[in-house]
């Protein structure tokens, strides 16, 4: 059944209240206030008479192509979090999402304007955005991997991947080298240098993809996108709560989870920068991740997880570079620009960062391995 809500900015409360009609809730709304942190999809929080709050989303399916296996991925990993954490003796409704289904039992509701859904809204928490220091990096560490423990006994082949070969190294590369071939904007003069740089490191950057396709590592539940501003911590306290923006939650290796995190944030300049000589790893924030990440996932990781953590950070950030000089190469379609130049910045920053990294490679596997040691007593 299609509903006529259309969702925009001129929202209004009879709009939302037909919305919420849909998901069986028919209460009138007293605050409804437009969240513009995200960049995918469109999200409203709502606040009932009652006190009760929730958030209304539109689902963006220009990125996400089959929305509803997306939202059966978040089913099952949220029921399976709940489970556990009931387990634990806690309280699952503010340490885990809870998605409402419409009265026809879909957590989708299709309107003439696309598809939205509708969760508990967390009241007194809070979300860092931008750069965090080492205390908020240690505890995003600890909510990831607190995650990712909750999942440990999860079987990740019941989900569906959301983007397909999302981090399938070898294929990125592959149309890497089909768009360098192509060279469909005549860009590739401006950087010869990079692209023969990412292509000398094409078989070192593909060694997890052929653990993974040999059965070497094992396939987990994992984030997909843990940057800081992903994860809920009370208001009050400041302890971790709950990881959200579960879109991207499929089969994945756990070291990527790890490497997101620390690209995004142990950077020491911001990721368009001009300047490549400001950037590099720091080793305090590093460290700062890995020891709430680590303390949380350390005794159920495999010998080769453990192993091949640094291999996936490095990995990830190689891939990532590669991911914005295809961008950039094929005439900026996928990333978002603000001025001319900002993925190919972009792949610089990455790539000096990828270089880093192989320089303090000794450093991070050693810091990587007193982490173990203390959390599993060896």
């Amino acid at each position: 059944m299609h509903y006529n809500c259309f969702m925009d900015k001129r929202i209004t409360t009879s709009r939302i209240s037909t919305i919420l009609n849909a998901f069986g809730i028919h209460e009138e709304p007293i605050y409804i206030t437009e969240l513009t942190n995200g960049n995918i999809n469109g999200t409203f929080r709502i606040e009932m008479p009652t006190g009760h709050g929730y958030i209304l989303q539109s689902v963006n399916t220009g990125i996400f192509k089959d929305p509803y296996s997306m939202m059966r991925n978040i089913d099952l990993v949220t029921n399976h979090i709940r489970k556990t954490i009931i387990a634990e003796g806690k309280d699952p409704s503010r340490t885990t999402l809870n998605f409402h289904r419409t009265t026809e039992g879909s957590l989708l509701l299709s309107c003439e304007d696309g598809l939205y859904r509708l969760a508990d809204y967390i009241h007194d928490s809070m979300a860092f955005n931008g750069k965090a220091d080492a205390s908020v990096l240690s505890k995003a560490g600890e909510g990831f991997g607190q995650f990712a423990a909750r999942l440990s006994d999860f079987d990740a082949s019941l989900l569906s991947e959301t983007i397909p070969n999302f981090h399938n190294t070898k294929l990125r590369i592959e149309s890497f080298e089909r768009t360098v071939e192509e060279n469909p904007c005549g860009r590739l003069s401006d950087c010869e240098k990079e692209t023969s740089h990412l292509l000398e490191k094409k078989e070192e950057s593909s060694v997890l993809c052929n653990m993974l396709e040999h059965g070497e590592v094992p396939l987990r539940a994992t984030h997909n996108d843990t940057k800081t501003n992903n994860i809920l911590f009370d208001k009050n306290t400041h302890e971790f709560l709950a990881v959200i923006d579960l879109d991207t939650v499929m089969p994945g290796l756990l070291a990527y989870d790890a490497a997101d995190t620390i690209r995004f944030s142990a950077n020491t300049a911001e990721e368009d920068e001009k300047d490549i000589s400001k950037v590099s790893l720091d080793l305090s924030l590093y460290e700062a991740f890995l020891s709430g990440f680590l303390g949380k996932t350390a005794r159920f990781m495999t010998k080769l997880e453990k192993e091949t953590l640094v291999i996936g950070i490095q990995t990830i950030v190689y891939e990532q570079a590669l991911r914005f000089l295809d961008d950039y190469i094929a005439g900026d379609k996928y990333y978002k620009t603000s001025r001319p130049g900002q993925n190919l910045d972009r792949a610089r920053c990455q790539l000096a960062l990828y270089d880093d990294m192989k320089r303090k490679e000794l450093q991070m596997h050693s810091i990587a391995r007193g982490i173990l040691r203390a959390n599993l007593g060896c």
